[in-house]
């Protein structure tokens, strides 16, 4: 059978959180936009945090300065959190990015992403879309870069994005365990009022 695609049902509003607005669906996972108030979620302040949705991990880094800069390891087949990626069809990407770029949201029916933010800081927001998951409707929020060296792995139907912030450019390094595939790329816009998700300064 051919793989299964990131096809875009028609939207179907529910006053139901756990049913959401339908996205699309492979197998048994089945993802929608879930209805949530404005806000960033729960800010993940430690690796093994009890907020993290269902099935992300993160993992710090260690980063080695001296006076010529620093070395920064970013990922060993067969070890840390991408442990089983293939490596007959794991990708390694990196994308460069300008202060205060935001790029959301993206989400998988069959990719899991490794993140490594390596130079610059981010705010990593993820959302969970799976029906069915204990997490359903969770945000987090993590800030993540050299003055926060973790690697963030995000399973498929959890939607990803990020904002750089500060006044410098942003470096992500990321693995995936599937070669790029655009038919399953589903996006989401950055803004959507449902996912409502707060991208200003938090001014408090």
């Amino acid at each position: 059978m051919p793989p299964e695609t990131v096809t875009q049902h028609a939207a179907t509003h529910q006053d139901d959180r756990q049913a959401g607005r339908r996205l699309a669906s492979a197998g048994d996972l089945q993802l929608a936009v879930p209805e949530c108030a404005k806000g960033v979620g729960s800010v993940i302040m430690a690796a093994d945090s009890p907020d993290l949705i269902a099935g992300v991990r993160v993992q710090p880094l260690s980063i080695f300065p001296d006076d010529r800069g620093y070395f920064l390891e970013v990922q060993r087949f067969g070890r840390g959190l991408a442990a089983d990626f293939p490596a007959t069809r794991s990708q390694i990407s990196a994308a460069l990015n300008f202060a205060g770029t935001v790029k959301a949201f993206h989400f998988h029916l069959h990719q899991t992403d490794c993140w490594t933010p390596v130079k610059g800081m981010l705010q990593v927001a993820l959302v969970d879309l799976r029906l069915g998951s204990l997490t359903f409707g969770r945000r987090n929020t993590i800030y993540a870069g050299p003055l926060r060296p973790w690697q963030v792995l995000i399973p498929p139907g959890v939607a990803h994005g990020y904002k750089v912030i500060g006044n410098e450019e942003a470096l992500l390094v990321y693995m995936t365990d599937q070669f790029y595939n655009p038919q399953d790329e589903g996006r989401i816009p950055y803004n959507d009022s449902s996912i409502n998700y707060d991208w200003e300064t938090q001014h408090k």
